[in-house]
């Protein structure tokens, strides 16, 4: 028996109302098609028609979207997005509120562009960086882990909260070595840091990052090059740690000086070490999270912010990851026995 459709409907003033189903209705036809409900709206009177669950959650997120605009704050397809995810599942008391304090966080304002959490999990981040010395943040590529840190990093460095920021990161990738790539070793190790330039480059001027640069308040090093010294007034990043050992990660950790903080990123289903070296970042988590002032944060497919398909192909490689794989088949039969020998035996009809 199909559920019984119901309608709910709220009154509106001028300005939100023109705000909130946004230039030629797109932000109305947004919301209808992520609530999966039919919304119009007729003078100042918006109709939500669906059942009863779904007019629910989308009066919920109508009240929150209201909210965030009357404070001043703008709407898009992200923010559309992030108050459906927020509201799915979700009792109203679960979330309200949440919607504003995320959209609300800005950390860094750049040639007009606001760098800001767009996850629940992202602000969770970024609340654990203000709060704790050091904080790991751990999940699958595109969640923000990395451009986060630098944001915060830099909003702290330009605020003056510190003298330095040190951006780090081990220079291991699949099938490379160092000493087979041209040039000295800042060279060599300049493909494995250019991730790390370009997240500045979006966030401060080249003229004035270039001259951070060369004073060295502002440091982009291989990990090799943390050893033996004390890290105090900064904020040092240590980016893709799966690819540290456990001694690299002790050596790196131990780093940490006076009125100095640590973000260490890194996704553990993509590990570079050679075969038969264990990661650093994979066991860190049961050997330091019993000590206060340290922040784990996770992240999963859901905080994916870059291409929605980038979120479907996360998901995608974690359920085939979860689920049990057959192994390769084994030849049977002579003739597949003499082929593993090395061919000698007869060729059968097939070959």
């Amino acid at each position: 028996m199909s559920a019984e459709y119901v309608t709910k409907h709220i009154d509106l003033d001028n300005r939100v109302a023109a705000l909130l189903v946004g230039e030629n209705d797109k932000h109305l036809r947004a919301l209808e098609q992520l609530l999966e409900s039919e919304i119009s709206l007729r003078g100042n009177q918006l109709t939500i028609e669906g059942t009863e669950s779904e007019v629910e959650r989308g009066e919920a997120m109508i009240d929150e979207l209201l909210a965030l605009l009357r404070s001043g704050q703008s709407l898009d397809r992200a923010t559309l997005e992030l108050a459906a995810s927020l509201s799915a599942g979700a009792a109203q008391t679960d979330w309200q509120g949440d919607l504003n304090k995320i959209v609300s966080d800005v950390i860094l304002e750049h040639r007009g562009r606001r760098i800001r959490p767009k996850t629940k999990n992202q602000k969770a981040y970024v609340d654990a960086i203000r709060a704790n010395t050091i904080t790991f943040a751990i999940g699958p590529a595109g969640t923000g882990k990395t451009y986060l840190a630098m944001a915060m990093a830099t909003a702290a460095f330009l605020a003056g909260d510190v003298a330095r920021i040190i951006l780090t990161r081990p220079a291991v990738e699949a099938g490379e070595k160092l000493g087979f790539l041209p040039g000295g070793l800042m060279e060599k190790v300049d493909p494995y840091l250019r991730p790390l330039f370009d997240a500045l480059y979006d966030m401060m001027d080249s003229e004035r990052l270039n001259d951070f640069l060369q004073r060295g308040t502002i440091e982009v090093a291989p990990l090799a090059y943390m050893r033996g010294r004390t890290l105090n007034d900064s904020l040092i990043i240590l980016d893709e740690a799966q690819n540290t050992t456990p001694e690299q990660m002790k050596m790196f950790l131990t780093r940490l000086g006076f009125g100095a903080k640590m973000i260490v990123t890194g996704d553990i289903t993509q590990i570079d070490l050679p075969r038969g070296q264990h990661s650093g970042l994979v066991n860190v988590g049961a050997v330091l999270s019993k000590i206060p002032d340290i922040a784990f944060v996770y992240f999963d497919s859901k905080d994916v912010v870059r291409h929605k398909l980038v979120q479907d192909i996360v998901s995608a490689y974690k359920v085939y990851g979860d689920t049990p794989q057959p192994g390769p088949r084994r030849p049977s039969g002579r003739g597949a026995a003499d082929r593993q020998r090395g061919g000698r035996g007869e060729a059968t009809a097939s070959e």
